[in-house]
Formats: C-alpha cells, structure tokens, sequence
C-alpha cells in the first residue's frame, strides 16, 4: 500500500514540474491569433463560469426596465461597450474579432447568464480576455443600465435601438476604430 501511494504522489509531481517545464521553457503558445485546443477553451471557460457562479453576489437589478434606462443604458453600452460587442448594424465588429478568446456578439447571442453575474463581469472584468473591470469608470448604477440594457437586448424598443444607430456618414460604422486611434477606449 505504501508503494501504491508512493507512486501516486510521485506522478503528481512528475506531472506538474513537468507541466512547469513546459510553461518556463516557453513551449506553450500564448498568441491571440492562435486558436486554442478544445481542453484549454473547456478549462478556461469552466474556470470562468465557476469563479463567476461562486463570487457574484446574489442580489436583484435595482433597475427598472423603462425606456428612460433602456437608453441610457444604451449610450453606456455605445460608449464603453459596442467597439468590441458590436452593434445591430454590425454585430461582429472586426476589433471584436481579434480577441481569443472570441468576443461575445450581444447582437447574435444575447448573454445568458443570470443579472447578478452579468454585473460582476462588467464591474471586476475577466483577466486574460481582454474584458476590463469598469467599476473605477462606471459606477454601479451605471453597470446596472447596462445590465438592464443586456438583458433586454433582444427585445429593444425604438427609441434605444434609434440610440445605437450611427449616422450613415459615420465612419466608425462601416468598420469599429483601430486600437492605436486617439479617443479609443480598450475593451
């Protein structure tokens, strides 16, 4: 018996210096345009999913959902949000799409997970992604419109889905503002 937990202990160790090696040595890819393999996308994203589930804390959208907050939840979303998330006109914005992790496209899947996890990505962001942490920019009630506003973006009425239209001259609407221009914020 003590041979066989011998042998367990000494694979876990084999396994991780080895994995060690492998990171140290620099013979994992951490490139953005490289796709990575089906494990790491499940780990990493079951990783996500299980950090979120385990500290958003469970608390209700103060937010009503009218028209008023629809909008300005909206212009957040324009303004802080869309270069990466894209809009109704392009919901694949091509800055989106340099992300790897890909981006979410709220326009063609709207997020589905519950409020008060959609909060706390917005408010703490996720390392490695690309998505930022917003709450020294927004403050929560800002979040919440925003919350509000993706939760509701399926079923947008006139009025916020006439906020996100940019005018036809506009060229920030054939094609989102590359990383390096003046005034871009990074997402």
């Amino acid at each position: 018996m003590r041979g066989f937990l011998f042998g367990i202990i000494l694979t876990l160790i084999v396994l991780v210096a080895g994995g060690y090696f492998l990171l140290k040595s620099g013979r994992v890819s951490f490139s953005a345009d490289q796709e990575p393999s089906a494990f790491e996308e499940h780990l990493a994203m079951s990783a996500v999913d299980a950090s979120t589930e385990r500290n958003a804390p469970a608390q209700k959208n103060p937010v009503p959902t009218d028209e008023a907050d629809l909008v300005a939840g909206a212009q957040l979303y324009l303004n802080h949000c869309a270069g990466c998330h894209g809009l109704p006109s392009n919901p694949e914005g091509q800055f989106g799409r340099s992300f790897n992790p890909p981006v979410p496209a709220f326009f063609k899947e709207p997020p589905d997970m519950p409020e008060n996890q959609n909060f706390y990505i917005i408010q703490h962001g996720i390392r490695w992604t690309g998505m930022p942490a917003w709450k020294k920019t927004l403050n929560d009630g800002q979040i919440w419109q925003l919350v509000t506003f993706l939760s509701n973006v399926q079923k947008l009425p006139p009025a916020v889905l006439k906020e996100l239209a940019l005018p036809a001259g506009d060229p920030a609407a054939a094609a989102p503002a590359s990383p390096a221009a003046p005034g871009m914020q990074m997402h």
